[in-house]
């Protein structure tokens, strides 16, 4: 699976249900593992102000699915 197809998911908080936003960014570390994906807030794209970025880990993500990405333990 290519970054760009997992850019085109929404990213929802099993906790609490809600859209956290969509991946923008991965850092990669020297040994070629992801060390985590950087979503940017919903927020941004609908009044197009920031409200900030969220860092998640491989160890976060619960579900990869059709249309969304479950993640678990976001702050």
């Amino acid at each position: 699976m290519n970054l760009s197809d997992l850019q085109r998911k929404d990213i929802i908080n099993m906790e609490t249900g809600k859209r956290l936003g969509r991946i923008v960014d991965a850092l990669v570390g020297e040994d070629g593992r992801i060390r985590f994906f950087t979503i940017l807030d919903h927020k941004f794209w609908r009044f197009w102000k920031s409200s900030g970025e969220i860092n998640i880990t491989m160890e976060q993500i619960k579900k990869i699915g059709t249309d969304v990405i479950l993640v678990d333990n976001v702050s």
